[in-house]
């Protein structure tokens, strides 16, 4: 990206300035060397996020922000309902919900590194991972419904997770406003099979040891200390998301000259608030909100199962659970008016600063834990949330590294068995279904995971609490 077309307003925020039909600005927080590794393509959808009507503020695009479908991944826009906004299938993206969980788990380095093939395995054989990959839960369709009005909730109750899990998941575990029957029987018919997998893509299961502590009272507060073993599942609604996704975009590109929305992109594709369309999608939506909550419950259940045959006595308790392709009604205070509006967090992470009333009680002294997931070869982080960024970014922080080549170009350059032998070689076992996904995920198709929280924190959307190195990595 030309960072000669940006205004600095500092070192780690960037201001483009309205032209044309823009409504507001566009604002990129992230650092000199960052934005040169931007494609031209996320200015173009920074701009045409910010002429999309009703949108508040700014369009915001987060460190690691990279060419998305219509918005780009990382962008965060919030719309007034009270002045015509929209919903867009495009703000939210095709994996709904996809999100971080982080486990307790109490061992010690030496006690994993002692068990470490064995563990993988016997995690690879519990977590089914890759593309199309089924679980050993079939839900018929009183249940699909349950499961999507129900989320993490439902989950507990069918005795597949931790009533204790439910304090610490964004939403309580379950999103309130889901609508199943909004949502297409082809979409349940995708998902029916689906429950407790990882999927494909970006999508893991990692054992991880804390390897730097940035901020030790946060990290007393969020039961983090250094040479922890952490487990972190990344993954979301899968098929049904999807599919959610692909109806609902169809119709809003055929519906947005109905409404008089004239779109700078058929993939911005929307519909008004308070149109039909746009209540269904909400509701739809919601419903593959719980699916995704559901589905790391379910995984963090197998889990359980699979690391009690390695380690008879273990507990492990829930850190946090959070999203990061989302829409939610939110309040939030705009020029000293508190309004419930529509926040959009696409490859964005909910990131609520400190006395937030969303936050369990434990955390609420020091903000919401950010979950960053890396690459399976460098490592993630635990953020917390901060007072600044409510009144940055509606509340949102990056959510990865972000990446910096496409799946396609990363096959030319790496095998997986080659990516798997280096990933050896440091220390660090993978168990995948598929090569062709490990060579797809190497960790040279990413950004710099450590610039992306530097910048994330420079900026004030967050701060840095803690550093996590990888052991094991399912990949899907």
């Amino acid at each position: 990206m030309d960072i000669n077309k940006l205004h600095p307003v500092s070192e780690f925020e960037w201001h483009i300035e309205p032209t044309g039909d823009m409504h507001v600005p566009g604002v990129i927080f992230a650092g000199k060397d960052l934005i040169a590794e931007m494609d031209d393509k996320v200015y173009e959808q920074v701009c045409n996020v910010a002429r999309l009507p009703g949108i508040i503020d700014a369009s915001y695009a987060m460190p690691d922000a990279h060419w998305g479908y219509g918005f780009p991944i990382g962008g965060v826009a919030a719309f007034d309902p009270d002045e015509g906004g929209i919903v867009s299938a495009g703000g939210v993206g095709f994996d709904i919900s996809c999100g971080v969980r982080t486990l307790h788990t109490g061992l010690t380095p030496e006690q994993v590194l002692h068990q470490q093939q064995h563990l993988a395995d016997v995690l690879y054989e519990h977590i089914p991972a890759g593309l199309g990959s089924t679980g050993i839960y079939r839900l018929n369709k009183k249940q699909m419904d349950q499961m999507l009005l129900g989320g993490a909730k439902w989950a507990v109750e069918q005795r597949l997770g931790d009533y204790k899990d439910l304090h610490h998941i964004e939403e309580q575990g379950c999103m309130q406003g889901a609508r199943p029957e909004y949502i297409s029987d082809h979409a349940k018919e995708r998902q029916k099979h689906e429950m407790g997998t990882l999927g494909s893509g970006n999508h893991y299961l990692e054992v991880q040891k804390v390897v730097e502590i940035y901020d030790a009272d946060i990290a007393a507060a969020f039961g983090i200390k250094l040479n922890d073993i952490k487990i972190s599942i990344h993954c979301g609604s899968r098929g049904l998301g999807h599919q959610i996704g692909t109806e609902f975009l169809k119709q809003m590109v055929t519906r947005a000259a109905d409404y008089g929305i004239r779109l700078p992109d058929r993939e911005l594709a929307c519909a008004p608030l308070d149109s039909d369309l746009g209540r269904r999608y909400l509701g739809a939506m919601r419903g593959a909100i719980n699916c995704a909550l559901a589905n790391r419950e379910i995984i963090t259940h197998l889990t359980r199962q699979a690391m009690s045959k390695v380690f008879p006595a273990i507990e492990l308790d829930l850190l946090y659970d959070v999203s990061h392709n989302t829409c939610k009604l939110e309040p939030h205070t705009i020029k000293g008016v508190t309004k419930n509006i529509f926040v959009h967090r696409k490859g964005a992470t909910r990131a609520f600063g400190p006395g937030h009333p969303a936050l369990p009680d434990t955390y609420k002294h020091c903000g919401q834990p950010v979950l960053i997931g890396g690459t399976m070869g460098t490592a993630s982080y635990i953020l917390a949330g901060a007072s600044k960024s409510m009144q940055m970014a509606f509340g949102s922080a990056c959510h990865g590294a972000g990446r910096s080549m496409s799946r396609r170009r990363a096959t030319k350059l790496w095998q997986g068995k080659q990516v798997t032998q280096e990933l050896a070689d440091k220390g660090i076992v993978i168990r995948s279904p598929s090569m062709r996904g490990v060579a797809e995920e190497a960790p040279g198709a990413y950004k710099n995971v450590s610039k992306v929280v530097n910048a994330a924190e420079q900026a004030g959307l967050a701060k840095r609490v803690a550093k996590l190195k990888p052991m094991i990595c399912i990949k899907g």
